[in-house]
């Protein structure tokens, strides 16, 4: 089933399927992605693969406007985000509980998600997730400098011709994005997570950030305020930890989904 439709929005969806036996009774793994240039490519042979040859059912999809998925004008709001998971999960026949890996505004995502559908979430994986507090507007607009410093460099070097397809493609993507949709607009209008609204969550979060994060702040801030928060800081790790701590993350995940999965069915 590569592509859905859900909340009006094509969306483009792969489905792992569990291969041994570890976490067989382990409800499914749902990924949640970045923003700007990312995709769900960036999960797939880092954590997806090995979650589902462990025994999970993995769930991955790119978000409205991002990767394969239909890239609308409008509706780029944290809540159009949450309303397109809520809808694939109906579209997908998933009705309980499911474990949420979120990464940078895939966190975002998997915090509001919990908090307006606490009965769907079985646990929070959060992966360098930002999330909104002051300053957020402050984020989006140094994310939009970032994507578009990285567009206009490539265009002024002659790099677009020789990058290759794939990135060449990624960053034309993003650049639409920015520039054709009200994809920044609505980011930035998103009002914050009310600390209170956090400390209401019950169900258990694993929290993984870099050492050398410029999000590091998030990660104490998400300990205060979480009740069933565990928090891992990697050493020599910036933002990219995905990418640049991928074993040492899978470890992580695995772990965790394992003690989850053992904790349910007591």
């Amino acid at each position: 089933m590569p592509e859905v439709v859900a909340n009006g929005v094509r969306l483009h969806v792969q489905r792992l399927s569990p291969q041994h036996r570890l976490l067989t009774r382990a409800q499914p793994v749902v990924f949640i992605h970045g923003l700007g240039m990312d995709n769900m490519s960036s999960y797939y042979y880092t954590l997806a693969n090995p979650v589902a040859q462990a025994g999970a059912e993995v769930v991955l999809y790119d978000l409205r406007g991002h990767g394969l998925s239909e890239r609308p004008r409008t509706g780029y709001r944290v809540a159009d985000s949450v309303a397109d998971l809520a809808a694939l999960l109906d579209a997908l026949g998933i009705d309980g509980p499911v474990h949420l890996v979120g990464n940078s505004y895939g966190g975002i995502v998997a915090l509001s998600f919990a908090a307006d559908c606490p009965h769907r979430v079985a646990s929070l994986v959060l992966i360098e997730a930002h999330f909104t507090v002051a300053g957020w507007a402050e984020q989006v607009a140094a994310e939009r400098d970032r994507i578009e410093t990285a567009v206009a460099g490539a265009r002024r070097s002659g790099w677009l011709d020789q990058l290759g397809r794939k990135v060449t493609r990624l960053l034309a993507m993003a650049d639409e994005l920015i520039n054709h949709t009200t994809f920044l607009a609505d980011l930035k209008a998103v009002q914050p997570l009310p600390a209170s609204q956090l400390r209401q969550l019950t169900c258990p979060v694993r929290a993984v950030y870099g050492e050398h994060s410029d999000v590091i702040d998030y990660a104490r801030e998400l300990d205060a305020c979480l009740p069933h928060c565990v928090l891992t800081v990697l050493a020599g790790c910036g933002h990219s930890v995905l990418m640049d701590a991928t074993a040492a993350l899978r470890d992580i995940v695995l772990d965790w989904l394992t003690t989850q999965t053992t904790a349910a069915v007591r």
